[in-house]
């Protein structure tokens, strides 16, 4: 394994896309050509699946130094206010696109740190969206919490709003681990918010952990994994620590690299930590990512209906995924969009009745194609090409690539199609990889993705 290790530990994508964001073909995408298939994707889906809200909660009181995403640190909570006007004016904005009141089947609250929102903001929040649209049926929503600062109120006011799931970020509960992120949480204030959640009635409840963070060894990984299986959670993220300060500019700079694990260590990590996952009552249900056999996402993937996009791992699948606020990624499954990233930028677009998007990419046939086979690969742990040789010419470029992972035993390899083994889940960006043809013909300049191990 070491030998694999060594060889596949290399810069890749997640792929909560395809084509992942630095592949967009920038030049043929317009403001025009994006609504246009934001209202096709509506028309099509609405009303048989409802459509997807991610919202992007940017506001942080402290710098997390592990952290890659979008945020503005802030203890100013002046700026909730006028946050979530202009992300109700942008709604307003698609919502003019619509013919009819949207069906929202999933709404996600994202950050930043959602739970930095007052309940009370929360609260005008979410009855703000609904003002134009409807619950489909079947519905989930969810947030992410800090457990830090997610109070019961919060945790009561979202759930009479209709949440169920919540997601609480853990990442190590070693003391020099949690100093180095910039971190401090105590298991106390995990059990708390996690037995409040469970009292109230959410109906899943979900902790983030990470391995590879600076300090951490295979006993720290161990250590918060037996921790975890005294509070149970429903699902857990179990992932890699994606070190890219070059990146996420100083925010990724409070330790030194030799203070990270090497890739061998991250192995290890990584697999005594599966082990131990499924030895306290969880499954592996896709790449990073476990839940109790009585959750809805294992239920999914034993039903193959599972599905990823910008928000990660979902239950089900729409067509249609709107990205509100700073920042957010939207997928109307033709085309991505992205919405600028400076606030006052945002605050100014939308301010002037504009969708404040930046950059996008308009899917081809061949992007089409990718994306069915990486997602299926991220889903299901397999993929089938079927009658694709007559229009995927560099078919046989990608076979061969996964013929060499095939005599590293990580996948099974048929004339029709391909199956991840066991002994490759590990490597399954890498896998994934083999399928991205973007990539395969232009390497990027700089160096944009973390390491896949």
């Amino acid at each position: 394994m070491r030998n694999l290790v060594q060889k596949y530990n290399v810069p890749g994508p997640r792929y909560t896309s395809y084509p992942t964001v630095p592949y967009w073909n920038l030049n043929t995408f317009s403001g025009q050509d994006w609504k246009t298939s934001v209202r096709e994707s509506f028309n099509e889906t609405n009303e048989k699946e409802g459509i997807s809200l991610y919202i992007h909660l940017p506001f942080c009181e402290s710098l997390c130094t592990f952290c890659g995403c979008h945020k503005r640190i802030t203890k100013r909570h002046e700026v909730e206010n006028p946050y979530i006007s202009h992300v109700l004016k942008e709604w307003e904005l698609y919502c003019n696109l619509f013919p009819n009141k949207p069906k929202i089947k999933e709404l996600h609250l994202g950050g930043g740190t959602p739970t930095f929102f007052s309940p009370e903001n929360l609260t005008r929040l979410i009855k703000g969206i609904f003002k134009g649209a409807e619950r489909a049926e079947g519905y989930e929503f969810s947030f992410e919490g800090h457990p830090n600062n997610t109070t019961k109120e919060h945790l009561q006011t979202l759930f009479d709003l209709g949440f169920r799931r919540v997601s609480y970020g853990v990442q190590d509960y070693n003391g020099k681990v949690q100093k180095a992120i910039h971190r401090i949480q105590p298991f106390e204030n995990v059990q708390k918010v996690t037995q409040w959640a469970r009292e109230i009635g959410y109906t899943s409840v979900s902790h983030d952990i990470i391995f590879g963070l600076p300090f951490q060894n295979v006993a720290d990984v161990a250590h918060t994994i037996l921790k975890t299986k005294e509070l149970k959670p429903d699902r857990l993220a179990f992932y890699s620590y994606a070190h890219v300060p070059w990146l996420k500019g100083n925010g990724q700079r409070g330790y030194q690299d030799a203070d990270l694990p090497t890739a061998e260590e991250k192995r290890i990590q990584y697999e005594k930590g599966k082990e131990l996952l499924v030895e306290v009552g969880y499954r592996e249900i896709g790449m990073d990512h476990f839940a109790v056999t009585e959750d809805s996402l294992y239920k999914a993937m034993e039903k193959g209906s599972l599905h990823r996009n910008f928000m990660g791992y979902t239950a089900s699948k729409t067509q249609l995924m709107l990205g509100l606020g700073v920042s957010a990624i939207s997928d109307s499954w033709s085309g991505f969009a992205q919405n600028v990233k400076s606030l006052e930028e945002y605050g100014h677009l939308i301010d002037n009745n504009i969708i404040p998007i930046y950059r996008g990419h308009m899917l081809s046939e061949e992007d089409k194609i990718i994306r069915k086979h990486i997602l299926d690969i991220m889903c299901t742990f397999k993929t089938n090409w079927g009658r694709e040789p007559e229009i995927l010419a560099e078919l046989p470029l990608i076979k061969e690539k996964l013929r060499e992972m095939s005599l590293d035993g990580l996948v099974t390899l048929s004339d029709t199609g391909v199956s991840v083994t066991d002994k490759g889940r590990p490597f399954v960006r890498n896998i994934a990889m083999a399928f991205d043809l973007l990539l395969h013909r232009k390497e990027p300049n700089t160096r944009l993705f973390s390491m896949t191990i």
